[in-house]
């Protein structure tokens, strides 16, 4: 079946490029050690590349495809990435051409069974498929903490895909039809000010549709309720993301 694509990060790509956070380094090494190789890798589906770089200290060459040209345009140039505007279902990668697919915070947008077929197609022999998503953010002050899970469930909870559910449960109600390896824990950590907090809550696809079906921005409140909280806006707390990893080699 052929999708449609729906960009919903378009409206929030400023956001999105400015403000997600990191994955952990540990991941980025720890898959190296996992391919056969480090030749080249497959960052799909990369937004505006915030898994690319990392995975460029990594592998000689990394291709960074997107569906979303506005993600591409956001994305920094670095000399051993390729970025092409591309689905992940049809990448235009040769075939059994790279040691390793990524797919960050992205797999549950897919059309699988045609993703899957494209993975086999263009994996090495050997070759790994490492898909991941990160949950619901946690701030270490709990009164903050609240507040943040309230606008996430109530205000922007009617405006996220019906696709989010499968990133709440960290991908395992989706089918993943491959040899699956164990992979390590890994968490996502920031230390953040409040407006850096702000910045991410707007990167959300559901404070974008938001704001295109209502006109207002519903994160501007949820700053006047933060701010007694948080205490000076320089201030910065823990915040931590559980990470979910997914890792397979194709069962054939």
């Amino acid at each position: 079946m052929n999708l449609p694509f729906n960009d919903h990060f378009a409206p929030v790509a400023p956001h999105y490029a400015r403000f997600r956070p990191t994955y952990p380094e540990a991941l980025f090494a720890w898959l190296a050690t996992a391919t056969p190789g480090r030749e080249r890798a497959w960052d799909c589906a990369a937004g505006n590349g915030q898994a690319t770089l990392d995975l460029a200290r990594y592998f000689r060459y990394v291709i960074a495809t997107d569906a979303s040209r506005t993600q591409i345009d956001a994305a920094p140039p670095h000399p051993n990435v390729e970025y092409r505007v591309a689905p992940a279902e049809a990448s235009g990668l040769a075939d059994a051409s790279v040691d390793l697919i990524t797919v960050a915070q992205a797999l549950h947008w897919f059309d699988l069974d045609r993703f899957y077929g494209e993975t086999r197609r263009v994996l090495k022999p050997g070759g790994i498929l490492a898909a991941w998503t990160y949950g619901v953010l946690v701030i270490e002050d709990a009164r903050v903490n609240t507040c943040v899970l309230t606008f996430y469930r109530e205000t922007a909870g009617p405006c996220w895909p019906s696709e989010r559910r499968h990133v709440e449960s960290g991908y395992r109600t989706l089918p993943f039809p491959f040899r699956e390896i164990p992979a390590p824990a890994f968490c996502m950590t920031a230390a953040w000010t409040l407006p850096e907090l702000l910045g991410y809550i707007r990167s959300w696809s559901a404070t974008g549709r938001y704001l295109t079906e209502h006109g207002v921005d519903p994160v501007n409140e949820l700053a006047m309720e933060l701010a007694p909280l948080w205490g000076s806006p320089a201030t910065r707390r823990q915040v931590n993301w559980p990470l979910s990893l997914r890792v397979g080699q194709d069962r054939a």
